[in-house]
């Protein structure tokens, strides 16, 4: 078993290895070249390495990787990517593999950090002397299974009162809503660009996180959508109410799930109104009556509103692997320690 390592700027070379290592591992539409290609493009700083472990001349693993402070690494793990970039084959250890990662890694580094796993993906591994796992955050998913109304009649009264009286307020002041999907990849710069307006006409503008279509990521989520749109895979969710946009998702798909990456909302548009919870409810019905797909997934921290949604949540992780026991150890007996003092001082 041996790593090999290259400058990530190098992906393109090798993206065929990672499409078949993809598919072999049956990893979903977040790990997939066409999403992952464009985040080193536009989000990559340049230090970041791809890496690739071979065994009897067979692609086992590959990741993306990148420096995270003194002596350590980590999967390189940009705000746009909600699993970290990390695919192996099942069959293979994890451990072995971390271990040789962290021998190949330039700066002989102490502890490597696999970032953001999705246990209903990975199993979350059991903790041994050289390696650690630590709770990310709570995320949650609808599953398509069923009829419509059977999911809503299980959500919570007062969801349901909520956004039926907000119906009944819009159809007597002579708003009809409207929800369009689209699929084309000609469309997707302009959903980023519609996208763009919407999110900078919000809170976020104020603190400079907001997608535009010329920044960074506006040419990341264009690019993305763009190539996952090629092969059927991006979907566009925009709500209006009468002419006007109010609402916008960005989507994309495999063969058993949707992604929500993006929501956005119109908040002059609120009043009252909630425009982005009445695109999900209209959304969801047409999901469960395509019956295409097996779950909705979120991947962002769990908020409010999904619990209304969903009450199937789990904890995404990380785990930290060592070059030697000891500094596991010792890490745990300084956090302890850590912990305590602050309990002291509460």
């Amino acid at each position: 078993m041996s790593w090999h390592t290259v400058p990530a700027a190098r992906f393109a070379e090798h993206a065929a290895a990672w499409r078949a290592l993809h598919a072999a591992c049956g990893a979903p539409v977040l790990l997939s070249v066409e999403f992952v290609a464009p985040l080193i493009e536009h989000m990559a700083g340049g230090g970041e390495l791809l890496a690739w472990c071979e065994k009897d001349g067979q692609v086992v693993a590959m990741a993306l990787v990148a420096p995270a402070g003194r002596a350590s690494w980590s999967t390189f793990q940009p705000p746009q990517a909600p699993l970290g970039l990390w695919l192996q084959l099942l069959e293979e250890p994890l451990e072995p593999l971390l271990a040789g990662l962290l021998r190949a890694l330039p700066g002989f580094p102490l502890v490597f950090a696999l970032t953001q796993m999705d246990p209903a993906l990975t199993p979350r591994p059991e903790k041994s002397a050289a390696l650690g796992t630590l709770d990310y955050i709570d995320t949650a998913r609808v599953t398509l299974a069923g009829a419509f109304e059977d999911y809503w009649q299980g959500r919570g009264k007062n969801l349901r009162a909520n956004l039926k009286k907000q119906r009944a307020r819009l159809a007597r002041d002579g708003i009809a809503t409207r929800l369009e999907l689209s699929r084309a990849p000609a469309d997707m710069a302009r959903a980023v660009e519609d996208y763009g307006r919407l999110e900078h006409s919000g809170w976020k503008a104020g603190e400079g996180t907001a997608v535009q279509a010329a920044n960074a990521q506006g040419r990341y989520y264009r690019a993305m959508l763009e190539r996952l749109g090629a092969r059927g895979a991006a979907s566009i969710y925009r709500y209006y109410f009468n002419e006007r946009l109010v609402a916008m998702d960005l989507c994309v798909e495999d063969g058993a799930s949707i992604v929500v990456l993006k929501t956005s909302y119109d908040e002059s548009a609120a009043d009252g109104l909630s425009p982005a919870l009445l695109m999900r409810e209209d959304a969801c019905r047409r999901l469960f009556d395509e019956g295409r797909l097996a779950r909705i997934e979120f991947y962002g921290r769990v908020m409010e509103w999904h619990l209304r949604w969903t009450d199937e949540v789990r904890t995404m992780y990380h785990i930290n692997y060592y070059r030697w026991p000891g500094l596991r150890r010792l890490r745990a007996m300084l956090a302890s320690r850590g912990s305590r003092a602050a309990q002291a001082h509460g």
